[in-house]
């Protein structure tokens, strides 16, 4: 594909959006998809090797973090052993306010980079409102990419009914534990299809409250979502709806294991500042819901010595409501975009498509960390690294059967955000009753929302 041709039909696709956003500023965000087939590797987008031309170029790649992220490198080492005329730099921006740097970069004059990584759904938003990315969509339908393979996660990164990135990376939220807990107290393991009341008795059993001999049967970090977000796994809620109601059964869960001593508190949580690796490193936890983030963190520090006391671990799929399908779970994402501004915009989107596609999804299993898409041979390449778990259930743990992002794309999800996470430390740390938090979070998000 010529160089002209690709910059006409983005300009087209851009203006096509712009008339689609002034005629949809409150238009409701899209439903997470309820398809729970998992896509093959097959079917992922590849890069047309057509699309560029031999001849020397450099593209700039926005990023955070890249001398401690394990498969920038790689992916770069992967798309230019097939394009050895192209060379990508990495720009690192730093992790602290990564999305507002990008954002005064991209709304200067001079802003020169191809690609840029997404970090968060506020961020896109923000990005996209500003009319500094250029939509896909017709780029997608161009080249015939399935975004099945995405399991439903782009429709829920949509803004004004346009894609403006496509994923790369997938964090879902499994549940890990330490067998050796569940093992000292003669208790099974939990498994891959567990309601939240199994859960609930499970960590109640290998909970011992013996002073200086504390068991704990589940851990919660302090962020909101590892007690907010439980309920949204059925598909007919979003953190961005404006009624809290469905979080009450989860917050009176963990605050009776609270009280009862099957889980740290809150409170002291946060004033600790006791991180969660570090809580889970003890090995006296034993279960914990956590993104698979956290797979090769673990990995490595079993290996170095810092995590032995939590060596025996695993993970199954996290727990679910009655009637819910098993697998079902949240998920974060890491995306990547093509500002408007970018010189070499040709090159820019066969480099997303080969990261976010089939190669790149290798590539990134061969890491450790799981890819935006997925499938049964991917799933097995992060099951075979050295110092995963052998057990059948930890690598079945890998297949999502739905995700559901922990904020879909709505223009106030700041302000949403904002107001559920004043609501949550209230509820845990017991300023208020979870009715009255859950109030406070309906009337709040009510009010930004203008309901």
């Amino acid at each position: 594909m010529k160089k002209k041709v690709l910059s006409t039909l983005l300009a087209l696709a851009l203006g096509v959006s712009i008339l689609a956003a002034c005629g949809s500023s409150n238009e409701t965000p899209a439903t997470p998809s309820n398809d729970t087939t998992t896509a093959t590797a097959t079917q992922a987008p590849a890069a047309d090797t057509n699309t560029t031309s031999d001849a020397p170029v450099t593209i700039k790649w926005a990023l955070w973090d890249k001398d401690a992220t394990v498969y920038y490198q790689p992916l770069i080492d992967g798309y230019t052993a097939k394009h050895p005329n192209v060379t990508i730099e990495m720009v690192d921006l730093g992790s602290t306010d990564y999305q507002t740097v990008l954002g005064t970069q991209l709304s200067g004059s001079d802003s020169d980079f191809d690609v840029v990584t997404i970090k968060d759904v506020p961020g896109l938003v923000t990005l996209a409102n500003k009319g500094v990315l250029e939509p896909l969509d017709s780029l997608i339908a161009q080249d015939g990419i399935d975004l099945s393979v995405y399991s439903g996660i782009t429709d829920q990164v949509k803004v004004g009914g346009a894609l403006y990135e496509l994923p790369f990376r997938r964090d879902i939220w499994v549940l890990f534990y330490n067998k050796d807990v569940f093992d000292a107290a003669g208790v099974d393991y939990p498994t891959n299809d567990m309601t939240w009341e199994q859960y609930d008795e499970l960590a109640r059993k290998i909970t011992n409250t013996t002073a200086g001999s504390e068991v704990y049967g589940a851990h919660y970090h302090t962020w909101r979502s590892t007690i907010q977000l439980d309920g949204i796994l059925d598909g007919k809620h979003t953190i961005v709806d404006g009624n809290y109601d469905f979080t009450k059964p989860y917050y009176e869960m963990v605050l009776a294991q609270q009280k009862d001593g099957v889980c740290m508190d809150y409170a002291t949580l946060k004033t600790q500042g006791l991180h969660y690796s570090a809580a889970f490193y003890q090995g006296n936890v034993g279960m914990m819901n956590m993104g698979s983030w956290f797979i090769p963190t673990l990995i490595a520090k079993v290996k170095d010595g810092e995590a032995a006391a939590a060596a025996n671990w695993g993970i199954v799929k996290y727990p679910h409501a009655d009637g819910v399908t098993p697998g079902s779970t949240l998920a974060t994402i890491t995306a990547l975009a093509i500002p408007t501004s970018a010189p070499n915009k040709d090159v820019a989107w066969d480099f997303v498509k080969f990261v976010s596609g089939k190669e790149g999804a290798e590539i990134m299993a061969g890491t450790g960390n799981t890819p935006a898409m997925s499938s049964d041979a991917i799933n097995s390449k992060i099951a075979e690294m050295e110092g995963f778990p052998t057990d059948a259930n930890s690598k079945e743990a890998l297949n999502a059967a739905a995700a559901y992002l922990e904020m879909p794309a709505n223009e106030k999800s700041s302000e949403i955000e904002t107001v559920l996470n004043e609501a949550h430390d209230n509820i845990m740390n017991e300023v208020v009753s979870v009715d009255e938090g859950i109030k406070a979070m309906n009337d709040g998000v009510g009010a930004i929302l203008g309901k």
